[in-house]
């Protein structure tokens, strides 16, 4: 069972598909199981790779076959496996996101995709050892999807 370590808070209520990277949010752990420390030399690092909780998705728009991402025809149908969307099977989002600062037990980030009051599953810095290696590879539609996300 995953459980929480802590809640994005910024002021999108909405999750709008583009403009993250003009969102600030703060990370607030729980400070039941955590405290300052947990968060120890993270400051070191300019990202951190956040795992969240689509928490306002319900059962019913669950996707775990094909579909046209963000519905849009001129796309092809591909798996839920095949996109990114939030509408996975497990509700799972994970995001690299610019870490702003550190302050107790709160992170500063900006471009987390995430709205206010989402759960937080886990913070991971981001490592350049972990980037893909060797060529990278995505068919059109991907590259066009992402054009004004950021």
């Amino acid at each position: 069972m995953l459980l929480p370590i802590g809640f994005v808070r910024n002021a999108r209520t909405a999750a709008v598909e583009d403009d993250w990277d003009a969102v600030d949010s703060r990370i607030e752990l729980d400070t039941e199981t955590f405290g300052p420390d947990a968060l120890a030399g993270l400051d070191g690092f300019s990202h951190v790779e956040v795992l969240f909780h689509f928490h306002l998705l319900g059962d019913a728009k669950v996707h775990t076959g094909a579909r046209h991402p963000r519905g849009n025809l001129d796309w092809p149908r591909v798996g839920i496996f095949a996109q990114r969307g939030k509408d996975r099977p497990n509700r799972l989002g994970a995001c690299v996101c610019r870490l702003l600062a550190v302050d107790g037990t709160t992170l500063a980030v900006r471009g987390l995709d995430a709205v206010d009051g989402t759960p937080v599953i886990d913070v991971k810095p981001w490592m350049k050892g972990f980037a893909p290696r060797g060529r990278v590879r995505e068919p059109g539609w991907a590259a066009e999807i992402m054009k004004d996300y950021w």
